[in-house]
């Protein structure tokens, strides 16, 4: 009856567009989370409402659903329970490799740096103030937790007194119970990109370059194809591809790049759909989430091609239950396209939907993006 079943872990936006593609292909997709009713959720053929930090729970999903894969959507998840399940034969996507290596910033970036040898910013990693504040990277420093999402925790220290009150801001928005940071360079970048790098059975393929802003470590809007100069991106596809291949397994990498003085300096890397490809949902003959169903089924992917196009995220502003969204005719007014992701609470600074706009050149598709975005209000009921 199905294609194939998976199970996914981990159901916000990524997720959610993740199952759409999926369904689309008529499979079967058993979405799990810590919360119900989140995006993927609402889609979903199942659910499962439990950390993904709780191996035992993990595994009963496992067993309870059988599926033919199991997919990450976080970054918090018992990786080790994803290894012994790989080891036992499920199929973890794209391995149980990559998830662990990824699920914090040490992993992967020890990895790329001394394993692999690609370019990266000087960095330590720090499990105390008193080691944040001796880190030797210089000034300005860049202090993240090497487990968190959505640039949670990350600040920049201008001074070696700001180093301490950075360490301090890393450990109290980091995921998980494990108090370690990252001290890395400060990269006077002339641009970010994410090379959505795609691991099929007949090779490595590569999206166009997504540009993108950020805000508080967090993406606001991105953009389709980026101008690289050739020989920086052929240097960038090389890094990702290098590190792709080492981690294995089939499916879509978000590779994300410091492009900075004619060098592209590798960042970091998710094993899965990145938050900057939003942008291809409006722009790409194939988006993300289905080149990284295709790639994972197996299946043939054509020539990928995209137009200019741009993304801006709707963020929420306080905390609330009940909520409301509108503006959405005036959003939609300039050609733009909206999605909203029908997350049952807000937060502040959470991002609750997206504004999608092609355009002649980048800068008329983020214009309007960024218009459509600024349109859409969240009215808040309690």
């Amino acid at each position: 009856m199905y294609l194939a079943t998976f199970l996914l872990l981990g159901s916000g936006e990524l997720g959610r567009e993740f199952t759409i593609a999926a369904k689309r292909l008529g499979c079967r997709v058993i979405a799990c989370d810590r919360y119900d009713e989140a995006p993927a959720m609402q889609l979903a053929d199942a659910r499962e409402v439990f950390s993904m930090l709780d191996g035992a729970a993990l595994r009963r999903a496992v067993e309870t659903h059988r599926p033919d894969y199991i997919v990450p959507e976080i970054e918090a998840i018992d990786t080790a329970m994803l290894g012994i399940l790989e080891r036992e034969g499920w199929k973890v996507v794209p391995s149980a490799k990559a998830v662990q290596l990824t699920m914090n910033r040490d992993g992967i970036r020890d990895f790329a740096a001394r394993e692999l040898g690609l370019t990266t910013s000087r960095y330590i990693f720090a499990e105390t103030r008193e080691e944040a504040i001796a880190a030797d990277v210089g000034l300005p420093a860049v202090v993240k937790p090497v487990m968190s999402s959505s640039g949670k925790g990350q600040s920049v220290a201008r001074t070696i007194d700001e180093l301490g009150t950075a360490y301090d801001y890393a450990v109290a928005n980091m995921r998980g119970d494990r108090p370690r940071v990252i001290v890395e360079e400060y990269i006077d970048f002339d641009c970010e990109i994410t090379l959505l790098t795609v691991a099929t059975r007949d090779g490595i393929l590569f999206c166009s370059p997504v540009g993108h802003r950020q805000e508080k470590g967090d993406y606001r809007t991105s953009w389709q194809p980026a101008a690289i100069d050739r020989e920086v991106l052929a240097s960038a596809k090389a890094q990702a591809a290098q590190v792709v291949a080492a981690l294995g397994g089939y499916g879509l990498f978000g590779v994300e790049f410091f492009i900075a003085g004619g060098r592209a300096i590798f960042s970091e890397l998710s094993p899965r759909p990145h938050d900057t490809g939003m942008v291809t949902l409006v722009g790409q003959s194939l988006n993300e989430f289905e080149l990284h169903v295709r790639a994972i089924l197996g299946l043939p992917i054509p020539e990928i091609a995209c137009t200019p196009s741009a993304s801006a995220v709707i963020l929420a502003e306080r905390e609330s239950d009940a909520y409301a969204v509108s503006g959405l005719a005036e959003a939609m007014a300039d050609g733009a396209d909206v999605r909203l992701f029908a997350k049952p609470k807000t937060l502040p600074n959470r991002r609750m939907g997206v504004a999608l706009a092609t355009g002649e050149n980048i800068a008329q598709a983020i214009a309007r993006a960024e218009r459509a975005a600024a349109a859409i209000r969240i009215d808040y009921l309690a």
